[in-house]
């Protein structure tokens, strides 16, 4: 069956050419035929998925339409799906099986979209590259050798590979748009608390979204109009304005739009071929009558410091249920008592990179260091805030780099850790600050592709999505897909 993205197949399937049980079966042979490398899927239920697209198949000849109504989508293994196995890409969560849906993904199985896996991530979400799930990385379709970003490494890649054409990943500090970038697909990070996080295991509580993942902005707008609303079950959860233009997502005016762009990001740093993928970008909308204007963040040269500070102080916290005793893996010890079975289980069940955050989380909430460190990396967090508003007040809307450079190869920075943190340094300012953001492709550079950043202020999300959507309308880079092997 052809690729497509999800409007096609929207398309197909409300005109009876598609069936839903049709687009499982695909995807679960694509799965079979490109996985064995790709290592995108940690966990499938083919019977129960394919019976989810039979009732779909039942409600479309019922003459029901709505936005996701048979679609595939991915789930990254963060996310709870009763029933299936939840690992977060880590072997102290061995055993453990889901007792309960998610929000997004109960509404999203409401609304008739099918699930067909679980997909691989760094471990917990603490990662940049999706090197490091206990269960092997997941690779960049377009180059196999290189690393497709991360957390949400595996939902990117199965998107990019044509797995399914919607997937969910969670985004803390630019886990959905850093590999999107990297692979060639739109990722949308929505304000904070547009889509519950209740059943997202929590790494940063403060910072963790929900985040979807498409080939195109108008199929993030099918899906992000199926999961967004209030939950009771999550006090942060706000309304999303706008929401029903989601539906049948238009193209903005963009004459007299003022696009911001921050100097801080394209200054020395960026790669040549990065920058020229932007400056064409930028190019094209402003053609369309944008007007580019020159704005200043200038304390999102702290971002970086401030995020590892809040993010690990709140990853200390948050994993220190993961200890052998409720759930998940148990190591026993003959001597030593609980203490020995707990320090036992979390060392043998916890990765490299997940003990180094902890470490360093606890030690910033230690006696003596609390004030020193998380209390100052608050108050830099709201400057940082502040500096978006004063931005907002002179443009529309943000454009800048997603990162630095295209994906790199397998094990160039996994030796070091501040270089592996650098790739976020475009992405984790927005995730301080609360605000509304997306990586859409941007072109391609030494045969890699590359992503250009939008940002819009708290609750513009659909503004957001359709200011996407026009450049899309414009360029084809998003319709690009790798070449697999079989």
């Amino acid at each position: 069956m052809a690729l497509g993205t999800a409007m096609d197949w929207r398309g197909g399937l409300d005109a009876g050419d598609l069936s839903s049980e049709s687009l499982a079966r695909a995807a679960f042979d694509r799965i079979r035929a490109h996985d064995g490398v790709l290592r995108a899927i940690l966990a499938t239920d083919e019977a129960r998925s394919l019976d989810l697209a039979r009732r779909a198949d039942v409600r479309l000849r019922a003459g029901e339409r709505t936005p996701v109504l048979g679609l595939p989508v991915i789930l990254k293994d963060n996310l709870h799906w009763s029933g299936l196995p939840l690992t977060c890409g880590s072997r102290v969560l061995e055993g453990y099986v889901a007792p309960y849906d998610a929000t997004v993904v109960r509404r999203l199985l409401e609304a008739g979209a099918v699930p067909i896996a679980k997909a691989n991530l760094d471990e917990f979400a603490m990662g940049s590259s999706g090197e490091y799930s206990a269960f092997g990385p997941a690779r960049n379709p377009w180059d196999t050798s290189r690393v497709p970003g991360g957390s949400s490494s595996g939902s990117v890649v199965a998107v990019a590979a044509g797995y399914a054409p919607l997937a969910l990943g969670s985004d803390t500090g630019g886990s959905v748009r850093l590999p999107a970038s990297f692979c060639n697909v739109t990722a949308l990070r929505p304000t904070y608390g547009v889509l519950s996080r209740h059943g997202l295991t929590a790494m940063a509580s403060s910072l963790d979204q929900v985040g979807p993942i498409a080939a195109t902005a108008a199929d993030l707008a099918l899906a992000l109009g199926a999961m967004a609303g209030t939950d009771p079950l999550d006090s942060t959860s706000v309304d999303l304005p706008d929401r029903e233009r989601l539906a049948d997502l238009q193209a903005l005016d963009l004459k007299g739009l003022r696009i911001g762009l921050p100097r801080e990001c394209f200054a020395d740093g960026l790669e040549p071929g990065v920058r020229d993928l932007l400056d064409n970008a930028l190019r094209t909308l402003e053609g369309q009558g944008a007007e580019l204007v020159e704005v200043s963040l200038p304390h999102t040269r702290y971002a970086i410091d401030t995020y590892y500070l809040l993010c690990t102080s709140e990853v200390s916290s948050n994993l220190s249920r993961f200890d052998g005793v409720r759930y998940g893996l148990r190591t026993p010890s003959a001597e030593g008592g609980l203490p020995a079975m707990i320090a036992r289980t979390r060392d043998q069940g916890l990765g490299d990179e997940v003990k180094r955050r902890i470490l360093l989380g606890t030690f910033c909430l230690s006696k003596g260091y609390y004030d020193a460190f998380y209390i100052k990396a608050l108050k830099a967090r709201a400057l940082i805030a502040e500096d978006f508003r004063a931005a907002f007040a002179q443009a529309d809307i943000l454009a800048s780099p997603v990162s630095p450079g295209t994906a790199f190869p397998f094990g160039a920075k996994t030796d070091d850790p501040l270089s592996m943190y650098l790739a976020d340094v475009f992405t984790v300012p927005t995730a301080l600050a609360g605000l509304p953001c997306l990586s859409m492709p941007a072109g391609f550079t030494g045969g890699l592709p590359a992503g250009i950043q939008l940002i819009g202020p708290a609750l513009s999300d659909v503004r957001l999505l359709e200011a996407a959507h026009t450049f899309q309308s414009l360029t084809r880079h998003h319709l690009e897909t790798p070449t697999l092997s079989a």
